[in-house]
């Protein structure tokens, strides 16, 4: 592939940007706000191209990377001769199937079309373009350009060659894909971290820990096995006898827990709040960017530790 386009400038299509420029590609960026482009887009997506290469996760130097990114003025001239569209824009289901109806008009027949979407399953805003058979969803985790999974979610509609050519696409683009085999909303990773937000909300709701705590658990705690095997492989490695070990003791103990655990639970603003003073006691809102900075050398320093793995 050699031409790219991002369709929406914010977090997460500037961030693709710099994924799909990094692996060599040409980059056309669109953005309903030419002003989001010029003066945050941009910049950020070279900041990102800046410390990726500080990190040794770049291939090339900078400012060649980000010299292969070219806003445009519209989404016909973003996606003309493209080979992969890209779509990011806002999470609301009748915007995306405006703007896959107007990607779909201007776009080669055989391009492949992508959302990032979050949580909307593909079939609610891609049967009705032309040629569905090239939409799919995928997924990224913000910010894609450091985090390298990224979801793909067939439609009904879908073939299998656009299923196995965007997986080989986003491969050689350094993603790690992974295949969602049956729709769903939030597809896996927003389900599972949706679903252990739930539950933290409850504990904090309901007076067991802080808010705080909580987060000093998942920090000095699981995600210091998370960061490296994931909650199966845990529990293969907590018991001698490998996982089937590990149910075999505790299964009833977790599906105890699974029971009584509150991912319903019905949490008001007023909690919401009282999270968020504690959280801009310690990060205020105008300082979030210099934190993100922080937050996203962290990722790197960690995907390094991974790699470095035997």
């Amino acid at each position: 592939m050699s031409k790219i386009a991002c369709i929406g400038a914010g977090n997460v299509g500037r961030a693709w940007a710099a994924v799909f420029a990094s692996a060599g590609h040409d980059v056309a960026l669109y953005d309903i706000s030419p002003d989001e482009v010029s003066t945050r887009a941009l910049p950020l997506a070279r900041e990102t191209l800046d410390m990726l290469g500080d990190a040794g996760f770049l291939n090339g130097d900078a400012a060649t990377v980000f010299s292969r990114i070219t806003p445009v003025s519209s989404v016909a001239e973003a996606v003309a001769g493209a080979d992969h569209v890209q779509e990011s824009v806002r999470e609301d289901v009748d915007i995306k199937r405006e703007v896959f109806a107007e990607i779909s008009r201007h776009a080669p027949a055989d391009a492949i079309l992508a959302s990032s979407t979050s949580a909307i399953r593909g079939t609610l805003f891609m049967g009705h373009i032309e040629n569905p058979e090239r939409a799919l969803v995928a997924h990224p985790v913000n910010p894609p350009a450091l985090i390298p999974v990224v979801e793909l979610c067939a439609t009904q509609w879908t073939s299998q060659e656009t299923l196995e050519r965007t997986r080989n696409f986003m491969t050689r683009a350094g993603m790690e894909p992974v295949t969602v085999l049956k729709e769903i909303d939030g597809f896996i990773l927003n389900r599972l971290q949706y679903t252990l937000v739930a539950e933290a909300m409850h504990l904090v709701g309901e007076g067991y820990c802080s808010a705080g705590d909580i987060d000093k658990i998942m920090t000095s705690g699981l995600a210091l096995r998370w960061a490296s095997i994931g909650p199966f492989e845990v529990a293969h490695l907590n018991s001698t006898n490998g996982f089937l070990g590990f149910v075999e003791q505790l299964g009833p103990m977790m599906k105890q827990m699974g029971r009584s655990a509150r991912t319903d639970y019905d949490w008001d603003m007023d909690l919401a709040r009282k999270i968020h003073e504690g959280l801009a006691a310690r990060t205020p809102v105008e300082e979030i960017p210099k934190r993100q900075a922080w937050r996203n050398k962290r990722i790197l320093a960690t995907r390094a530790m991974q790699e470095g793995e035997d």
